[in-house]
């Protein structure tokens, strides 16, 4: 927030202390929750099911809308060599998301193991595998390949052009945004000029990449399919793909609108200053004015339209209350660029303009104060929507990166107070600089200016002369002020911490939510190994989910942890030692390094206290991560989580 007015210093300590307490209630009181995600919610044969007879195809059924590709489903026999064929299937109807991939035929007996991989609706990969059998369980030594939704070096060029189009966003906005509200003579300035144009060619050049990168960044994962026009026909049939095409149809309009604000724009300030100085034509300042509203006003459509693609494509379109989310999203978005946007437009005016205007620098103070407020508001909400919980805040990989943005927003505000102490000790506006300058005499101009009245090529030289010493002028005059030169360092510093900022927010928007990550592991302990036992595996782990009479302890035992068919059971004991009945307890496998996981298992519960699945069917030997959730009333619960030897 650069230069920020200093009667809004107070203001800004109460707004970030109530912003603080907002974010404490909020977490506090909604701790524990948790939302859907894109999951498998379902699969014929089932999970651990075992069938007499070969099943003709494999179908799968999801939370909520994937992205898949042919690849994406694979079927692998107990010797791990693939038996699914053909094309997948997309057997979708209303609101139920199944696929289906087809088998061969004649499959011998044994355990077959189904692995899966695709891109949720808000762009995150997401994997997972389950087993069932045909006849009999047996042993396996199914591996799912290296490969990856969303990974290697198709991800990596997808997130870098997705930092990229942000970038762009923010130039593209905010500059023009500055230009408007904050200096309108920055209309005919060069710098500023190539910085919005600057912005709109990024966006636009990322947008398309983004396009053609989304088929194998959905699907094979390999770079070449960019170029595959069915695989860009099928992306187009997809609402991130719907979104990217509506953000290249916005920027043509952007362009239009590029094009009047440095033509038409900047013609009619230039004729309004004249008209000031009276020698210009008396309706150029109302010429002026409504050419101004007229292009804030499209100019805000089609900034909220662009943000809006990002909305419609990512976290605000999934999970709860998206109907608030959508529209609050957009508001962040244009809040972040009219901010850092103009900040990088100061920042070029402040280095490469010599006549930049006190008043220029405090209209942008009180826009990036309104930018703040803006932010801390909608981020409160996006934060408690999408972390959800205390523990999700350092548990997950979301929270973890939502911490370190809300530090370098830390620092940003503290280098903007800098900046504010600065244009408080600024100098009087450049025109007054400017009138005393003139009193100066020019050396070698006056003494050519009788020969100018019958000598035009004479005249223009000396014109030229004026403008060239003028401007040296200027800018000596710049570099000798100190406020100025202060002013410039700190809003550099300010500048380079919001590039990283922006590196931040782009990671978070390709990161799962904390609150649906569900990763709340115990706090009476943490995520650790467990030492290979012998078999079978017997686990004794403390748990307190937070509630009423939510403290107790979990046995587990898996007999005889191998691969194939193993019995579980899963004792709750009270803090007495009694057996302590709670109204669910889930657990699922992940084999982390071999991308198979989690395979959930939902035990019976036999008595109180006591819950047992007898047809566990674990595909192969490794170190496989455990994860077991216990629930002691609607809202409080707890995830246990050990790695554990099978085999």
């Amino acid at each position: 927030m650069t230069a920020i007015a200093p009667r809004f210093g107070p203001q800004l300590i109460r707004l970030l202390l109530v912003t603080a307490v907002l974010t404490v209630g909020l977490l506090g009181a909604l701790a524990g929750t948790a939302s859907a995600h894109a999951a498998l919610t379902g699969s014929d044969p089932k999970d651990g099911a075992v069938v007499d007879v070969a099943p003709r195809e494999v179908t799968l059924t999801f939370s909520e809308q994937i992205a898949m590709g042919d690849d994406s489903i694979r079927v692998l026999d107990p010797s791990s060599k693939r038996v699914d064929v053909a094309k997948m299937q997309d057997l979708s109807q209303g609101g139920t998301v199944r696929y289906a991939v087809g088998l061969k035929s004649g499959l011998p007996n044994g355990t077959y193991t189904v692995a899966w991989q695709a891109v949720s609706a808000d762009s995150h990969p997401v994997s997972g595998a389950f087993t069932f059998s045909v006849g009999a369980p047996s042993a396996t030594t199914a591996t799912v390949p290296d490969q990856e939704a969303g990974g290697g070096l198709v991800g990596t060029l997808y997130d870098a052009a997705r930092y990229i189009s942000y970038a762009g966003f923010i130039l593209l906005v905010g500059g023009a945004a500055f230009v408007l509200a904050c200096w309108q003579r920055g209309a005919s300035v060069r710098p500023l000029q190539r910085l919005v144009v600057g912005g709109w060619v990024t966006l636009t050049a990322a947008t398309l990449v983004l396009l053609l990168l989304r088929t194998p960044y959905t699907g094979s994962g390999k770079l070449g399919d960019m170029f595959d026009l069915g695989g860009l026909s099928d992306v187009l049939d997809t609402k991130t793909g719907a979104a990217l095409v509506s953000r290249l149809l916005l920027l043509g309009a952007a362009a239009l609108f590029i094009a009047v604000l440095f033509g038409a724009y900047a013609k009619r300030v230039t004729e309004a200053e004249a008209e000031q100085d009276g020698e210009g034509n008396a309706e150029a300042g109302k010429a002026k004015a409504d050419l101004a509203f007229g292009l804030s006003l499209g100019g805000t459509v089609v900034a909220a339209g662009i943000a809006g693609t990002w909305a419609l494509s990512e976290h605000a379109s999934t999970g709860i209350q998206t109907g608030l989310a959508m529209p609050l999203d957009v508001l962040h978005l244009l809040a972040v660029a009219a901010w850092l946007g103009g900040l990088v437009s100061l920042l070029v005016a402040l280095y490469r303009v010599p006549d930049l205007e006190r008043a220029a620098v405090r209209r942008f103070s009180r826009i990036a104060f309104t930018s703040v407020v803006v932010l801390a508001v909608t981020g409160v909400y996006q934060s408690w929507r999408q972390v959800g919980s205390w523990d999700a805040w350092t548990d997950t990989s979301y929270g973890q990166l939502l911490l370190v943005k809300i530090g370098l927003i830390a620092v940003l505000l503290g280098a903007a107070w800098f900046s504010r102490r600065w244009t408080g000790l600024l100098g009087e506006d450049a025109k007054t600089s400017e009138a005393g300058a003139e009193a100066e005499p020019e050396a070698g101009v006056d003494v050519a200016e009788a020969g100018t009245a019958t000598d035009p090529e004479r005249a223009t030289q000396l014109a030229r002369q004026r403008t060239a010493l003028a401007t040296a002028r200027k800018k000596r005059d710049r570099d000798a002020d100190t406020e100025r030169s202060g002013l410039r360092r700190s809003v550099l510093i300010e500048a380079c911490v919001a590039l990283v900022v922006l590196a931040v927010t782009t990671a978070l928007t390709g990161t799962e939510p904390g609150r649906t990550q569900e990763k709340e592991v115990s706090r009476t302990g943490t995520e650790a190994a467990a030492p290979a036992p012998a078999r079978p595996v017997n686990l004794t782990e403390p748990f307190d989910t937070g509630g009423t009479k939510g403290k107790g302890t979990l046995r587990l035992t898996i007999d005889p942890a191998s691969p194939g068919t193993n019995l579980m059971h899963v004792w709750i004991d009270g803090p007495d030692g009694k057996p302590m009945d709670v109204p669910e307890v889930k657990v699922a496998y992940t084999l982390k390094s071999q991308q198979i996981g989690p395979l959930p298992v939902v035990p019976e519960r036999l008595a109180a206290g006591h819950w047992s699945a007898g047809n566990v069917q674990i595909p192969m030997p490794g170190d496989w991560h455990l994860q077991v959730t216990v629930r002691t009333s609607d809202i409080d619960q707890t995830t246990i989580e050990k790695n554990v030897k099978i085999g």
